[in-house]
């Protein structure tokens, strides 16, 4: 008997040990994307068990070759030859391949050298096993020159969409200066280290050319930019909620900041130029991490982190606004979201192995009780602007442990525009009509928050 039990035991350790190569040798490619974006290019591949592969990148010209092991060569995988989009920044083509018996090669043709990261996903939500290909340029886009570039391409702020600019900017200092400079042939802009202070013409003068004397004008200017960070939730793998109708709430969202980014753009407040910087400009997943880097690299005045509510009945209806909490939440219900949205890394995909992330997770969960009393302000600025063209779900500022809002020095709030999970509500966020009215009371929000908190001068201008 103990023989046979024995005999059982190492039948049983020998088929674990086999288990995952057998696994992968069976494994069936399900799905295969492409999401494109400046900050990176990734490519997933969803399989029905886990995938084993191998990486090589050669540097000239930029290529990376994945050795798939275990795989057969299906139509699922020769879709990735059509799904690179010739706007992409990073991929210039995918080719694909059965490189021996039981071993499917991609190579990646690249646009310039990358730094990739690779990783495993368990299956979560709507997907199974994946193989993550995150493809970074190794020289990294500096956000804050990203901002200034617009300002050469839209220095004077107008209308838009039909709407009249709301205290528009007819006086811009900064970015008649960058103007001037571009034309007078400057072949490039200073590194972010060093470009700040010289962008910036002392109050109340006017730069004519680099180098040359300020003199004095007739009215006082700033001497900054008011910046004004935009995330729009989720992105990429994440869909985040997806109403009764199919609206997905990454898309809806998405359009709402880029409406509202138009609007602070061609907005000042006392002669302040605004702009409005976007964590994601299109459709591609962001680490809630990055997301407040991304805002603290910029020097952003204000965060404003927008979304539309979803709830496991169609019934809850109406708009709300969240704050960080250093304590526990104000409301179960608001632990509830704090938990759902906090999700959105493990459905889009981290690199929970990469050293970084991990160490820019710690270093922002320093949140302040200044931070927040100024969070909880501008979200009470916001909840009363929405509440004058839709119905509000809670009539005070929610708290809890949103990971998003953990900028230590950005009053940084949550909005949930709507539940999209009811179909009514649903509706009014497929409305063009309802998203620009949604949008223009971001805008008095805001603005009612600046008239009562005037931005401070920072020690790095921009």
């Amino acid at each position: 008997m103990r023989r046979d039990r024995r005999g059982l035991l190492k039948a049983g350790f020998l088929v674990l040990s086999l288990g995952t190569a057998q696994l992968a040798r069976g494994a069936n490619m399900l799905a295969v994307r492409v999401w494109p974006a400046p900050d990176y290019s990734r490519v997933t591949l969803e399989s029905d068990a886990p995938i084993q592969s191998t990486q090589t990148f050669i540097d000239s010209p930029p290529r990376l070759a994945v050795d798939i092991e275990g795989m057969q060569l299906n139509a699922t995988l020769r879709e990735l030859v059509g799904k690179v989009q010739a706007s992409d920044p990073n991929i210039a083509g995918i080719r694909v391949g059965q490189f021996s018996a039981n071993v499917v090669r991609l190579v990646i043709d690249l646009k310039h050298a990358i730094a990739p990261q690779v990783f495993s996903l368990q299956p979560v939500a709507p997907y199974a096993h994946r193989l993550v290909l995150d493809l970074y340029p190794s020289q990294a886009i500096d956000p804050l020159e990203q901002l200034i570039q617009e300002r050469i391409t839209a220095k004077t702020p107008k209308s838009t969409d039909g709407l009249p600019a709301i205290s528009a900017s007819v006086n811009d200092p900064l970015g008649d200066l960058i103007a001037r400079q571009t034309q007078a042939g400057v072949a490039g802009l200073p590194p972010a280290s060093t470009r700040r202070p010289e962008l910036l013409p002392p109050a109340g003068t006017y730069m004519d050319a680099p180098g040359s004397a300020a003199r004095p004008v007739a009215q006082p200017h700033t001497d900054r930019l008011i910046v004004v960070a935009l995330d729009p939730g989720h992105g990429g793998e994440d869909p985040g909620a997806i109403g009764p109708g199919g609206t997905r709430e990454k898309d809806v969202v998405l359009k709402i900041a880029k409406m509202l980014r138009d609007r602070i753009n061609a907005s000042s407040i006392n002669g302040n130029p605004m702009r409005a910087f976007m964590t994601r400009d299109a459709d591609f997943f962001v680490p809630l991490h990055v997301r407040v880097q991304k805002a603290r690299r910029v020097q952003a005045d204000l965060f404003v982190s927008i979304h539309a509510d979803a709830f496991y009945t169609p019934r809850p209806q109406g708009a709300s606004v969240f704050a960080l909490s250093q304590g526990g939440a104000s409301s179960s219900a608001a632990r509830w979201m704090a938990q759902k949205e906090n999700k959105a890394d493990t459905i889009g995909g981290v690199n929970l192995g990469g050293q970084d992330a991990q160490v820019q997770r710690a270093l922002l969960d320093m949140s302040t009780a200044a931070q927040i009393k100024d969070s909880l302000a501008l979200g009470g600025s916001l909840l009363s602007a929405i509440g004058s063209v839709g119905r509000l779900h809670k009539p005070r500022v929610e708290q809890a442990g949103f990971a998003v809002l953990k900028a230590p020095d950005i009053p940084s709030v949550l909005v949930e525009t709507a539940f999209i999970s009811n179909p009514e509500e649903e509706e009014k966020l497929r409305s063009e009509a309802y998203q620009r009215q949604l949008t223009e009371a971001l805008l008095r929000g805001i603005l009612q928050y600046f008239s009562h908190n005037p931005p401070l001068a920072r020690n790095r201008g921009i």
